[in-house]
């Protein structure tokens, strides 16, 4: 057997160790991020990204993988879906009710997906070391990652065919829609890459971007953060901007609706993993009641969550503006009320935004 059989060999059996991890697919590349890198320096240059100073800061290890792991020659992208349920538009018509993003329903994902990557290197590790390489190969290195380091994840998983990136922003598989997480593993394994076989395939629906309740897409595939209310109910430490309060309905902790309405997820990958079940009732909880947790509450009933990311602060920031936006004034600020306990100057200026805004809604005339 040659040595380039080998490698193929291997990779071959990457994939079954994959598939056997739970990871629904499986891909290799040697990712050219040439383009990608220029796409993100004009997104940075147009401030898109807002207070993401991470984003700026770290822009040129996203560059290239060498710059982030020396050595690196191939990068083996992992898709692992994590939608659980189909409540998404009933949770969002029912404005009593508190919307959060799908992906923070259950357990944290990053460590679920960052294990088992790791188990995969031992796997690869274990392989090649007992494979009969020439004296003197170079030392294996590699190292996971999933999206919490400065990786383009969807470029890289989008030249090894795991999807395109649609006019969302957002990587679409023709087959499982874009309910799913995405982890890396960086190799300097010189392994067989995989081709590109999922071409872009919007063509010309703008489902996503007429959908957007803040109008947060400038273009087809170009996202203003600062008017996405994921950024602004996750990244955004500060004020939410008052224009901006009245569209975000009901949405607490991130939005969906650029996933809910694209065509590509009419029949989504569902998952079966445990981890990412919905936990304490979070998918089909009132604002009311999420907003009554108290400090202790909230910390024991989001442990292991995406959800600890935004704090305890952020938390009620979010759900204030979700009680000022509930159809029903009055119960609204009932809750509100109940709160006068909190003091902090933030949380504060929104639920008073929160209590004004319900309480002009009651002095309106009634229309007829």
């Amino acid at each position: 057997m040659t040595e380039g059989q080998q490698w193929a060999q291997l990779a071959a059996q990457i994939k079954k160790w994959s598939a056997q991890l739970g990871f629904a697919q499986t891909a290799i590349s040697a990712p050219d991020l040439t383009l990608a890198s220029a796409r993100l320096q004009q997104w940075l240059a147009e401030q898109h990204h807002g207070s993401m100073a991470w984003m700026q800061q770290r822009a040129e290890l996203r560059s290239d993988p060498q710059r982030l792991l020396p050595g690196t020659l191939r990068v083996i992208s992992v898709r692992i879906d994590y939608l659980a349920d189909d409540t998404m538009l009933a949770v969002l018509n029912s404005d009593d009710k508190a919307y959060i993003s799908r992906y923070a329903l259950g357990r944290d994902y990053h460590k679920l997906v960052r294990k088992r990557l790791a188990q995969l290197a031992q796997k690869i590790r274990a392989a090649i070391a007992a494979m009969p390489l020439p004296e003197g190969h170079p030392e294996l290195v590699q190292r996971p990652f999933v999206d919490s380091a400065p990786v383009m994840e969807k470029p890289i998983a989008e030249q090894a065919g795991l999807g395109w990136i649609g006019k969302n922003t957002l990587l679409i598989n023709s087959e499982a829609g874009s309910w799913f997480f995405l982890g890396e593993l960086f190799t300097s394994a010189p392994l067989p890459v995989d081709s590109s076989d999922q071409p872009d395939q919007c063509g010309n629906c703008r489902a996503c971007l007429t959908t957007c309740p803040t109008d947060a897409f400038t273009a087809p595939y170009q996202l203003d953060a600062r008017r996405c209310i994921a950024y602004q109910t996750i990244e955004n430490r500060a004020a939410i901007p008052l224009e901006l309060r009245p569209l975000m309905g009901n949405r607490v902790f991130g939005c969906d609706d650029c996933q809910i309405y694209c065509p590509w997820n009419r029949q989504p990958a569902r998952s079966d993993e445990s981890d990412f079940r919905p936990r304490h009732q979070l998918d089909n909880s009132t604002l009311a009641e999420l907003f009554l947790w108290s400090e202790a509450q909230w910390l024991a009933r989001t442990a292991g969550s995406p959800i600890r990311r935004i704090g305890y602060r952020g938390w009620l920031r979010n759900l204030s503006v979700g009680l000022g936006n509930w159809s029903d004034a009055k119960a609204a600020i009932a809750a509100l009320e109940q709160r006068s306990d909190i003091q902090d100057d933030l949380v504060r200026e929104h639920i008073d935004w929160a209590l004004a805004t319900q309480r002009q809604r009651l002095a309106a005339p009634a229309k007829t």
